[in-house]
């Protein structure tokens, strides 16, 4: 057998980025009885699990909205109706970005890395003094080269992808309480279950000081973005919000901007080849943040449009682990944090605040 040279680089980068595509591999899943199939799959698009749906008068946020599943999540949203607030490390480009997308649309900067940026952009939205009836976390952070990143004394991908949403989603709690039906979607990853570390959230060492790589500090705080949403879920039951994860699918979207090219190669390759395009990778995101059939669903993690529970020894419904990983949170943010009362309905007509308070 000949092998032309483009040909090996191809394959040689693909084999180099095994280790970011763990995920790919074989692991036993089950649908949840609890909650309705879909008719949707792996590939049905942002486009297809939205049809009929109307979203004119509903708000929603979508963190990291410039690129990829992201804004594509923005531009379905906003295309059946909803106003989509989109939000970016960097205001010009989530601006360049509104732009780009047919409806109605607002950008907002919001560094996940510093919670006064946090605090900032979620006042923001609060001074709108409107429901919020999605908010997207989508955002995230993928390091490259094995090269550990603090911020303030805690490994960066922890400090991005999970404190900075949990922060945000404390601070808009009150707005999606108002909402008909508040949903809270945290795009996780199955890096949760395939490279988190193997006893879990690392409570003593959120440094990451033993055995350091990207790959494991990834899974670790997509572990967090699960766990998270798991225990959101507990803490809003009785209430009108839900709060699920999960995993869009294998997708070449910029994650992977801080790895080295030839590892970029090799996962363009591998995505080219057993992933999604943009379109199939928001899918998931969409359809459980809009679809009437969910109304009443959280505390779950989907893949493939349809909630699934895994079989073997992982941590993703370990409510004891999700229980500590939120004391935790909130001790590491607790001078952001606000308190939460019960809503005041007196002071809103038709899930809109009344005149005088607007």
């Amino acid at each position: 057998m000949s092998i032309d040279r483009r040909n090996f680089l191809g394959m040689s980068a693909a084999a180099a980025a095994t280790p970011l595509l763990s995920a790919c591999s074989a692991y036993d899943k089950v649908p949840v009885d609890a909650v309705p199939r879909s008719a949707f799959d792996d590939e049905s698009t942002a486009v297809q699990v939205t049809e009929g749906i109307d979203l004119k008068g509903k708000i929603a946020v979508v963190t990291g909205c410039t690129s990829g599943i992201g804004f594509e999540t923005m531009r379905v949203l906003a295309l059946r109706g909803a106003y989509v607030i989109g939000t970016s490390r960097s205001l010009e480009r989530a601006e360049e970005a509104c732009k780009g997308v047919r409806g109605m649309t607002t950008p907002l900067q919001l560094e996940l890395s510093d919670f006064d940026s946090v605090v900032s952009c979620a006042e923001t939205i609060r001074s709108m003094n409107r429901p919020v009836d999605m908010l997207i976390c989508n955002a995230g952070h993928r390091g490259g080269g094995n090269e550990q990143e603090l911020i303030n004394g805690v490994e960066k991908h922890f400090i991005v992808n999970h404190l900075g949403h949990f922060l945000l989603v404390n601070r808009l709690l009150d707005r999606l309480y108002y909402a008909w039906q508040g949903r809270i979607v945290v795009v996780a990853s199955r890096a949760a279950y395939r490279e988190a570390p193997e006893g879990g959230i690392l409570f003593d060492d959120l440094r990451i000081t033993r055995d350091y790589s990207d790959a494991m500090a990834y899974g670790h705080s997509k572990l967090a973005n699960v766990l998270f949403s798991l225990e959101l879920g507990k803490f809003l039951r009785g209430s009108r919000i839900t709060s699920n994860a999960l995993h869009p699918g294998l997708i070449n979207t910029e994650i992977d901007r801080n790895v080295n090219r030839f590892l970029q190669f090799g996962f363009g390759v591998l995505a080219a080849v057993s992933g999604k395009n943009i379109e199939e990778g928001a899918a998931t995101s969409c359809y459980v943040a809009t679809n009437p059939l969910l109304g009443s669903t959280s505390g779950r993690f989907f893949e493939d449009c349809n909630a699934i529970d895994l079989v073997g020894d992982t941590h993703m419904q370990d409510m004891a682990m999700a229980d500590r990983l939120w004391l935790l949170s909130e001790e590491l943010t607790r001078d952001y944090l606000v308190r939460h009362e019960p809503a005041d309905w007196a002071e809103f007509e038709n899930g809109l605040p009344r005149k005088k308070d607007r």
